[in-house]
């Protein structure tokens, strides 16, 4: 029985009702146009799986194009972190290009729209601006230098970006409607004054253009079938529109944008300015922290990306925004990390196990599974000796018979290793255990076959060597605010709900097979959660972050 067919989106629609009415399959390209204003969140990622993801389903090109238009905010460390996410979530691109490629016929093209009429240079600030525009509710006021002489505007403009004048003293403006309900139609600026450098064109231009003004010609340039946005831009349609119209050829793929939902996830802020506050007031340690909700951040927390892009695919492609649980996504990494992680020993709360029926010098070497998941995993060799290191919550000198881990008088298995019997304890003048003592069963050894072997006790601990324990820091992980909308209350500091503890630091031990452990790659600390090394790590203090809990009680709908 052949797989049922996965509906098409509404975007998919769009397409396929383009392509019935004659557009030519070969015709189609799509882009992908950040701002290397900071780095990629996980509201980006939507836009990216949705962008390359037609450009696979339709064999057609997708262009990354840096909506480069503000030298203000913009850094070339944002273009190689931009870049490098979308390498790592997979995707490859067919053109790098940027607004600040087409400056020229930008330019020119406004130099035209000013000869036609269609433009002009207003010496108002951005205030009176704004001012004039009014509300949707009422029209607008026409700006006094709405009907200045063409050429009085041309040559001012000429001016402009020959650098004359300082920032703010003018700007150009397209001339529409003010009476428009749509106050993007209010002759909008196309160009403003920034007398910064670029961090590609440098000094070059005292006149940058507007987002509204460039992307869409951007789009036209290169030659976009669907520009496609998130539904914040679909008020600016219009305007996207009436500026296509200004350049259009007959002969050419005339571009058009639709809007698809934003996605936001709970716990999470996708907001440029904020996410830059977090960092700029440290609360978080840089862009790429684990808890922040962007691309690099992520990665570092040891996301893998087609948890990502499963966690997209099952969101899909709405027109409404709405609320996502992040337990979906945690689902879905978890889901990944299960099939894909490494099973490694770690105690991240040791205390001291020593099994007293052990020979004293006596070491050996077992072998273990390296993921029940993966029969192609294969197993490595683990060491074993007198004394150990526990998880100290597992053990209690008293408990019920619901306590299934290790007690006084009571028996559990070691994982691929042997059953023991605790006995006794050593404490601290504080009452703290320092020592526990086992005795353990040497026939019981796990795949040997003994009938002692086979034996079945309730419970099974991880463990670690004390005589071969690799140091570790450990990093525990938890979500970045203790609210799920943190940005939601417009009478509060989104900042006043961040959570205390969502980063705990603490030392403890791993198997040794760890000091070879690469940085990035998964690995599932047994019965504690997924970690993985983070690029911190030093020959001398290896770090390890926590990337998610085992389970989770979360089931998707």
């Amino acid at each position: 029985m052949d797989e049922e067919k996965k509906p098409l989106n509404f975007i998919e629609h769009i397409i396929e009702e383009d392509l019935a009415n004659g557009f030519s399959k070969d015709q189609l390209r799509f882009r992908f146009p950040p701002e290397p204003n900071g780095y990629l969140h996980i509201g980006h990622t939507k836009a990216i799986c949705i962008n390359f993801g037609l450009g696979e389903k339709y064999g057609a090109p997708v262009n990354l194009r840096f909506d480069d238009t503000n030298p203000e905010k913009e850094e070339q460390e944002f273009v190689d972190a931009i870049k490098a996410d979308i390498k790592w979530l997979g995707f490859t691109y067919d053109k790098e290009l940027y607004a600040s490629d087409y400056f020229e016929q930008l330019h020119d093209w406004a130099v035209q729209m000013i000869k036609d009429g269609k433009a002009y240079v207003d010496e108002q600030t951005s205030e009176e601006i704004t001012s004039q525009r009014k509300s949707p509710f009422e029209d607008g006021i026409e700006s006094p230098y709405r009907n200045r002489p063409v050429e009085e505007s041309l040559e001012l403009f000429s001016k402009m970006k020959a650098g004359e004048f300082p920032e703010g003293a003018m700007s150009l403006r397209a001339k529409i409607d003010m009476c428009s309900p749509n106050m993007n139609m209010r002759d909008p600026v196309m160009y403003r004054i920034l007398r910064r450098p670029h961090h590609r064109t440098g000094d070059k231009w005292k006149i940058y253009p507007m987002y509204d003004w460039a992307h869409g010609q951007s789009d036209y340039i290169e030659q976009i079938s669907h520009s496609l946005c998130s539904l914040e831009f679909e008020n600016h349609r219009p305007l996207y529109d009436w500026y296509l119209d200004q350049v259009y050829e007959n002969d050419k793929v005339r571009n058009k944008q639709r809007e698809f939902a934003r996605m936001n996830v709970s716990y999470m802020i996708t907001s440029k300015r904020k996410l830059q506050r977090l960092v700029a007031e440290n609360a978080v340690t840089g862009w790429d922290d684990p808890r922040m909700p962007t691309i690099s951040g992520m990665r570092r927390l040891g996301y893998p990306p087609v948890a990502i892009k499963n966690f997209i695919d099952r969101v899909g492609v709405a027109k409404r925004e709405n609320l996502i649980d992040i337990q979906l996504l945690e689902f879905f990494v978890r889901e990944t990390l299960n099939k894909t992680a490494t099973r490694v020993m770690a105690v991240v709360d040791p205390v001291k196990l020593i099994i007293t029926n052990y020979p004293e010098n006596g070491e050996e070497w077992l072998e273990t599974e390296n993921n029940p998941e993966d029969e192609n995993a294969g197993s490595r060799q683990i060491p074993f000796s007198r004394e150990l290191y526990i998880e100290r919550e597992d053990f209690k000198e008293e408990a019920g018979n619901k306590f299934f881990r290790l007690k006084i008088g009571g028996e559990v298995r070691l994982k691929s290793a042997y059953i023991i019997k605790a006995e006794s304890v050593d404490k601290d003048e504080n009452g703290e255990i320092t020592t526990i003592y086992a005795a353990y069963d040497p026939k019981s050894r796990s795949g040997s076959g003994t009938e002692e072997s086979l034996r079945k006790v309730k419970g099974t601990l991880h463990w670690v060597s004390a005589q071969h324990a690799l140091p570790v820091e450990v990093r525990i992980y938890d979500r970045l605010f203790t609210t799920p909308q943190p940005d939601a209350e417009k009478e509060a500091d989104f900042m006043e709900f961040l959570n205390p503890d969502s980063l705990k630091i603490v030392k403890g031990f791993a198997e040794p097979t760890l000091a070879e452990a690469v940085t990035g790659a998964p690995y599932q600390f047994q019965r504690i959660g997924y970690f993985t090394k983070d690029r911190d790590s030093t020959a001398e203090n290896l770090v390890f972050s926590r990337t998610a809990t085992l389970k989770d009680s979360y089931k998707p709908e």
